[in-house]
């Protein structure tokens, strides 16, 4: 079986915070794929301490990952291993590498186990105050400026015309520089949610503003975890 599990979106969050689900799953196998091996090892740890580090078998799975890149476990799960899918921070597979080993799973007969946990995208958007009945979750915008500032107004000519609240994220240490695109590519009526530090116990930000509004002050985001979001 393939446990998809989730993982903290603050390594600050008190472990009760979270279901004992996690760890009893993290628990049935020593094998995982994962997106960095150092936090995930941070992430194993901070769920099942009692966990040896050692027996640890991990298999770095990234945007440019292919099928061939994991043959040694695509032959374990094919002989009966049982494998975790973990993400960097909140659920796999959403702003995250790792469909490739879902999709492998699927077309060879292994069960995929999803594990409900934290998914920062979802937090962000319920506590926006935009329409959470229809909405498009966009990733992360293009690094070059002409790009992203071509999928900014394609984003706010979507939301004027839809109603489709628009989802969005950001490199930590590039969100300053997307803070400044939006605040000088969006109308000044464009509605802006920032949802920063999600689930931190004393530093979590979340606040929505037209942008005339956020041109008047500047949080402070560089290095936080964010979601960025258009709304009406």
């Amino acid at each position: 079986m393939l446990f998809l599990i989730p993982a903290y979106l603050s390594p600050e969050t008190p472990q009760d915070y979270f279901g004992k689900i996690i760890s009893e799953y993290i628990l049935k196998t020593n094998y995982f794929f994962v997106e960095n091996e150092k936090p995930a090892r941070k992430i194993i740890k901070y769920f099942c301490p009692e966990k040896k580090q050692s027996d640890l078998k991990l298999f770095v799975v990234d945007k440019y990952s292919k099928n061939s890149d994991f043959l040694e476990a695509q032959k374990l799960m094919r002989e009966g291993a049982d494998f975790g899918l973990l993400s960097d921070a909140g659920l796999p597979c959403i702003g995250d590498p790792g469909n490739i080993v879902v999709k492998f799973c699927h077309e060879n007969n292994i069960k995929v186990i999803p594990i409900n946990g934290a998914s920062s995208f979802v937090q962000a958007l319920i506590a926006s105050g935009f329409n959470g009945q229809e909405f498009t979750f966009n990733g992360y915008l293009p690094i070059e400026k002409s790009e992203r500032k071509g999928r900014i107004n394609s984003m706010e000519k979507l939301l004027q015309n839809t109603g489709f609240t628009q989802i969005f994220m950001e490199t930590p240490y590039r969100n300053m520089p997307l803070f400044e695109d939006l605040c000088k590519n969006l109308s000044l009526q464009t509605k802006l949610c920032i949802a920063a530090n999600i689930n931190h116990p004393t530093d979590e930000y979340i606040k929505t503003l037209n942008i005339k509004n956020w041109q008047k002050q500047k949080p402070n985001l560089h290095k936080i975890p964010t979601v960025f979001i258009l709304g009406k």
